[in-house]
């Protein structure tokens, strides 16, 4: 199973970024309301999900149930994502996700019940990682389909 979530994740970076590029702009920037954010936002919360997974991945083969939780929202707003260009965002974006990939191929099966603490719950790292997939895939789709 975790497998074909890894493998998902290859071909995902493989594929994305074509498409992402082809999005003007103008419409990566433009935000729905301005409640919402723009495709460059989510893009950059995506970047912010891979560093704060990132360490998840990592701590949890060596700390005992390592306690990582950010605040999405600040995160967002102080890496001045909209402020960045949709170039590098997308270039930032694939390399720390084949990063991430290349990662996960190395993570001995006997880690991947390992727990790590992520707010009120505690899930293992086979979670982590499935679950990051399906959250990376969540809001690829919004962006690519602008269903925001």
């Amino acid at each position: 199973m975790i497998k074909a979530t890894i493998d998902r994740l290859e071909l995902i970076c493989n594929v994305i970024p074509a498409l992402l590029a082809v999005i003007d702009d103008k419409a990566f920037s433009e935000k729905p309301n301005p409640e919402k954010w723009s495709r460059k936002e989510i893009m950059g919360h995506l970047i912010d999900s891979a560093a704060n997974n990132h360490q998840r991945f990592v701590r949890a083969q060596f700390e005992e149930r390592p306690r990582i939780t950010y605040d999405q929202e600040n995160w967002n707003r102080f890496n001045y994502y909209q402020q960045i260009s949709t170039k590098q965002i997308i270039s930032l974006w694939t390399a720390y996700n084949k990063q991430l990939v290349e990662l996960m191929r190395r993570i001995p099966v006997e880690h991947l019940d390992r727990e790590c603490e992520v707010g009120d719950k505690i899930v293992t790292l086979e979670f982590l990682i499935q679950d990051y997939v399906k959250h990376l895939e969540h809001h690829l789709n919004q962006v690519i389909n602008l269903n925001v």
